[in-house]
């Protein structure tokens, strides 16, 4: 007869059965909700399209320039200051006044220096009158040879202090060196003015200069008398013309540029010294490019791409004519582009499972293009290769498509598209 202790099952079986039990209850646990996920996702709905701003491809001339910044300055211009230090008596101008070359504009009080004057031209009178009689005296043999040449000489030094003395008067006055404009004069009759004391500047404005630099790989491309186009913030739409004057025959030597000046003519006198400008130098002839807006390349390590407008159903047309191995251009980096291509089959195949996810024919999407892109030109791009004149590319919302994303066009707001861009202030 058994024992009561034999009957009774092992520890390790008990355990066993427990663990079977508790997978058992997790696995029924997981599959119902995997299950409650799969319909969820089978009652989704597919997404919104996308919306995105277009552009079509265009050809456009390009004018080759070179861009840089200068600063204007003045073809004649001068801070003017009196070497002798004086009490002043006249001041003949108003800030802002065109002065004319010679024009006194300022007198220093000079009486002293008229009333030595005018005893240096008595002393030079009689020195002339004792010559002339010294000159008489001699052609007679009244006097001698010596005393002749004694009173010539005494004619001479008493001629060159009077010269002497209208220089130190002359120094009393200031005089415009050159005709141009005043700037601002704060000086009044009465003040006492130090040698070397700046009183008022005088700038001639018309044509004025613009100094600026380039690199030395374009001066190749410089001549003189090219055009030049100014543009400055301060006159916002405004172009001002001109031509290259200078080209320096020495390159920097701790930037290696080398210096330029344009002559631009200004004869409202609206540019002053002293403003920075954009200046864009025209060289070589105009080129015809295929232009985007910069905003629509997408630049990714394997290649530079677009994405082109077209419908669902030329969108398939095309996936079955080329086949899956030429539906995207072959980048450089093979396995990336295999990776959208495989993405790309499987929505497709996915779209073919489940009919309300299926797109209709004329339902716009898009189709990733590789490119190779050219110059640029302000918020513009010249393509190369990849896409055709009135091909409609998305310039902006790119983010979230992949080739065959469908999208909305809303053109309300396009990105930048100027071939000549200026900052704007908010």
């Amino acid at each position: 007869m058994q024992t009561r202790a034999e009957r009774k099952p092992s520890t390790t079986k008990r355990m066993i059965w427990m663990i079977v039990g508790v997978l058992v209850l997790i696995g029924i646990l997981v599959g119902i909700k995997v299950l409650m996920i799969q319909r969820m996702m089978a009652g989704m709905k597919p997404p919104p399209p996308s919306v995105v701003s277009t552009a079509k491809a265009t050809y456009e001339e390009w004018q080759p320039a070179l861009n840089a910044v200068g600063t204007l300055r003045a073809v004649r211009g001068a801070d003017l200051a009196l070497d002798i230090a004086g009490l002043v008596t006249k001041v003949n101008l108003k800030s802002g006044d065109e002065v004319k070359e010679g024009q006194v504009l300022l007198q220093l009080r000079d009486s002293e220096d008229l009333a030595q004057l005018h005893q240096l031209e008595a002393a030079a009178a009689l020195a002339q009158v004792t010559f002339e009689r010294a000159k008489q005296q001699l052609a007679v043999q009244a006097i001698s040879k010596a005393d002749y040449d004694s009173a010539a000489a005494d004619l001479k030094a008493k001629q060159a202090a009077v010269q002497q003395q209208q220089v130190n008067v002359a120094k009393k006055q200031l005089r415009a060196p050159f005709s141009g404009r005043a700037g601002i004069i704060t000086v009044n009759p009465g003040a006492y003015l130090n040698s070397g004391t700046t009183i008022v500047t005088v700038q001639q404005l018309d044509p004025i200069f613009i100094d600026f630099h380039l690199p030395q790989r374009n001066l190749a491309d410089l001549k003189v008398g090219q055009k030049v186009a100014l543009t400055l913030d301060a006159f916002h739409g405004k172009t001002f013309e001109g031509t290259l004057s200078a080209i320096s025959p020495k390159v920097d030597n701790d930037t290696r540029n080398v210096q330029l000046e344009a002559s631009v003519p200004n004869p409202d006198k609206t540019l002053t010294p002293g403003m920075f400008a954009n200046v864009n130098v025209d060289v070589g002839a105009k080129a015809r490019h295929l232009t985007l807006p910069q905003t629509a390349v997408v630049y990714n390590p394997y290649g530079e791409t677009v994405y082109v407008v077209t419908k669902k159903s030329e969108f398939d047309k095309a996936q079955a004519k080329n086949g899956a191995a030429n539906a995207d251009p072959k980048p450089a980096d093979a396995k990336k582009a295999d990776a959208k291509k495989d993405e790309t089959k499987k929505d497709d195949a996915k779209d073919k499972k489940d009919p309300k996810n299926a797109l209709p024919p004329d339902q716009l999407v898009v189709q990733q293009t590789f490119i190779t892109t050219g110059p640029t030109r302000g918020d513009q791009v010249a393509i190369v290769k990849g896409i055709e004149d009135g091909t409609e590319v998305v310039t902006s919302g790119q983010v979230k498509l992949k080739s065959g994303s469908p999208i909305t066009i809303d053109n309300s707001v396009q990105p930048a598209n100027s071939p000549n861009p200026t900052p704007q202030e908010h």
